[in-house]
């Protein structure tokens, strides 16, 4: 069956299973030991990750043998699969792995599709919260209409470079927005993050320098289709295949540019 002729609520609907029968693996290795490898100095990976992956990609290509793949763990293994127009699938099998390490809650699985290089369809599953979001699907369902940049929340991550020139310039952007919004937070992941945008938990966020596609390409779809905005920090256009992203409602995206832009 051609993609063209396939509708997204059966996507939707292949992918919602997908997370979850990632979030069973992820639900039974958050609470056991963990086997943990390095792929950099604070950059891990688990066997829960790789089995995620694995089954994820199995179920999807199931489903649809024709599509392409792109998941952190197999670009980890085997380096970057160039995104093309063709309907490609790019999963984060586990985001939020230090967390997870740590038993920290904030984890979860990604699944986004995106054809001709746009977002379509977005499943963001933690298992361990049990917290399930795809499209507007979250409670509750709008993004936030906070219109002050001193009563927004904003999220952001660190990254796991650990370069001196790279902390100090992270740390320096973070101590400027920090005079200017109510409270920052850093919960390590960027796909919770971005849901969190949908939901109206956060305000605010963006995230410079993070691993790839797999961690942004459900969110923005989940986002986009709660009424939130996804931008570039500079205020330009979004492009997934450039690892610069931030989103708020329509009501603080200029603000939001225009400290960022101070800040830099």
């Amino acid at each position: 069956m051609g993609s063209n002729v396939v509708p997204l609520s059966h996507y939707l609907a292949t992918a919602v299973d997908a997370a979850k029968k990632a979030g069973h693996v992820i639900r039974e290795g958050f609470y056991e030991t963990k086997n943990v490898e390095h792929k950099g100095q604070v950059d891990l990976v688990t066997e829960t990750d790789k089995a995620c992956e694995d089954l994820v990609f199995k179920h999807l290509k199931h489903h649809y043998p024709t599509h392409k793949f792109i998941g952190e763990e197999t670009t980890a293994a085997y380096g970057a699969t160039e995104l093309t127009d063709d309907p490609t699938w790019i999963v984060d099998p586990l985001d939020g792995t230090t967390n997870f390490v740590h038993g920290f809650p904030f984890v979860c699985v990604s699944i986004g599709l995106t054809i001709g290089k746009i977002p379509i369809v977005g499943v963001v599953y933690n298992p361990i919260m049990e917290e399930l979001a795809f499209g507007a699907k979250v409670l509750p369902s709008s993004v936030s209409s906070k219109d002050e940049l001193v009563k927004c929340m904003l999220a952001t991550e660190a990254g796991t470079k650990r370069d001196k020139s790279t902390i100090d310039a992270t740390t320096n952007k973070i101590n400027s927005l920090l005079f200017k919004v109510r409270s920052i937070r850093m919960s390590g992941s960027c796909a919770m993050n971005l849901c969190g945008i949908a939901c109206g938990r956060l305000d605010l966020m963006y995230e410079i320098g993070y691993g790839g596609a797999w961690d942004v390409a459900a969110g923005i779809v989940i986002i986009q289709e709660a009424g939130g905005l996804v931008f570039d920090p500079s205020g330009k256009d979004f492009d997934i295949t450039v690892t610069r992203i931030a989103a708020s409602n329509a009501l603080m995206k200029d603000s939001f540019v225009e400290a960022f832009q101070q800040a830099e």
